[in-house]
């Protein structure tokens, strides 16, 4: 077999239905065998608990092709461990961990020909997503859920280099205290549409949240986590008081990184707003672009400008983006569990 025939390198951050996913129905208290399937459609009752009562969460991982012609995911295990954590909060039954990383294989395997070639810049952008089926009118969970698993190419998230952008405050709100911030769930992210649609239409790349309580500290994104470099080189990544920030995957192996892999000095503790003009870089973390830099904060215009400047990733970012991205494809040895082979 061959890879697809696509113009890989240009072929940009979307949805191509590709060949296979893997679906799993829960029924009558239990899960079934689960299978892979060429139909990548849903058939839902009209009363199904997702469009009611939002019963929905969602995870987000890539496969990618190394150096050495291997295909790989990374981590994982910790996608399926959140996956859990998110289910759980909202009473929907978990998906098994080993039955999640044993799907994603077989999705990945399934589908190799999708998977972008070594040095194209794309990858091959792998979605679980586990939904409420059953039907329920009243407010309760319902009592059965779909799991499935659907891939597709996707092309570099950024074409030329990794440009700084322009970020603003938001007057939004993106999670409650205590609320469900710390999941990965449909609902958190409708509630984000607004507010980036304004954002775009001010001029402005993404929206940052400030907590929902005193409005003073920083959490993230409506997509993504947020770092910060202090003057000494050191990394400062932003903690909720009230567990409201998505453990992002990407940003716990950044951390591990500066920490173990550059012997940084790493702060992980709430951040204040007034001391954002302390720092000389700032990023953004998630798995699609791994790493956005941050020229510029707008506060209500008043701006914050980052040391590193509009013109390149800061120094220190770099630095970590190439560190992180090195492990990924396998020319940096990665530390232990990290890299899961597709065989």
């Amino acid at each position: 077999m061959s890879k697809k025939n696509l113009d890989w390198a240009n072929i940009g951050f979307g949805y191509m239905v590709a060949d296979k996913r893997y679906v799993s129905n829960y029924k009558d208290g239990k899960w079934d065998e689960g299978t892979l399937t060429e139909d990548s459609t849903v058939t839902l009752s009209e009363d199904a608990g997702v469009l009611h009562y939002a019963q929905e969460c969602f995870e987000g991982l890539k496969a990618y092709e190394t150096e050495d012609g291997k295909i790989v995911t990374f981590r994982p295990d910790l996608n399926a461990k959140r996956m859990v954590d998110s289910a759980k909060r909202l009473e929907m039954p978990a998906f098994p961990e080993d039955r999640f990383i044993k799907a994603v294989e077989e999705v990945v395997a399934a589908n190799k020909d999708w998977v972008p070639p070594y040095g194209s810049g794309a990858t091959l952008y792998i979605r679980p997503v586990m939904f409420a089926t059953g039907n329920v009118i009243g407010v309760k969970p319902a009592d059965e859920y779909q799991f499935r698993i659907f891939v597709t190419p996707v092309g570099p998230y950024f074409k030329g280099g990794a440009k700084p952008i322009v970020v603003k405050i938001s007057d939004f709100d993106r999670a409650a205290p205590h609320g469900t911030g710390n999941i990965k769930a449909g609902l958190n992210y409708a509630m984000s549409l607004h507010a980036i649609v304004t954002a775009h239409d001010e001029g402005f790349a993404e929206n940052v949240y400030l907590d929902a309580e005193s409005r003073t500290y920083i959490e993230e994104t409506g997509g993504a986590n947020i770092i910060f470099v202090t003057k000494d080189g050191g990394l400062v990544v932003p903690q909720s008081h009230t567990d409201s920030i998505l453990p992002s995957i990407t940003r716990r192996s950044i951390v591990q990184v500066a920490r173990d892999v550059l012997g940084m000095n790493v702060e992980e503790r709430p951040v204040k707003l007034s001391e954002v003009p302390e720092f000389v870089e700032m990023g953004l973390c998630g798995t699609a672009a791994v790493i956005s830099p941050v020229g510029k904060i707008n506060d209500h215009g008043k701006e914050i400008c980052f040391a590193s400047g509009m013109d390149d990733m800061g120094p220190v970012m770099k630095k970590l983006y190439d560190t992180l991205t090195g492990i990924q494809m396998g020319r940096i040895e990665a530390p232990e569990g990290w890299i899961h082979v597709i065989e």
